[in-house]
């Protein structure tokens, strides 16, 4: 009976000394050699919680290196966006200095076919005049 207690014992040892060190996030500057087990726990139990924690820095490290491909490619994203915002800049200055040159161009159309308009009115009472 007192090695089932014994075992039990040394075995919720374990698992608690596992969930313990089960952080989902690890910092950058986290040194998984400094990792130390409970001193009243088994040479075993304090091997066990080693290997555990160097198996979390490594699945840590793959989170680190998951989080520093997406900070990277955001950074791409984001000069992408600034050059398609300089792109739009520049469209959108060529688009104003031609929608003030067509507005220019319409204004002078319209006062030239006025003028035209005008030789006409003045060469019909012309006509009329002579007759």
């Amino acid at each position: 009976m007192k090695k089932v207690i014994i075992a039990l014992g040394l075995a919720l040892s374990v698992s608690c000394v596992a969930y313990a060190d089960g952080n989902a996030f690890t910092p950058l500057n986290f040194n998984d050699t400094s990792y130390s087990g409970s001193s009243n726990l088994s040479s075993y139990s304090s091997q066990a919680a080693s290997a555990i924690a160097e198996a979390e820095a490594i699945g840590n490290g793959n989170i680190q290196n998951a989080i520093t491909q997406l900070e990277n490619a955001q950074i791409d994203i984001r000069n992408d966006l600034l050059n398609c915002k300089t792109k739009f800049a520049d469209v959108d200055a060529q688009y104003k200095l031609i929608k003030a040159e067509r507005t220019a161009l319409k204004k002078q159309v319209k006062t030239i076919e006025r003028r035209i308009k005008d030789i006409d009115k003045a060469k019909e009472r012309i006509r009329k005049n002579m007759l």
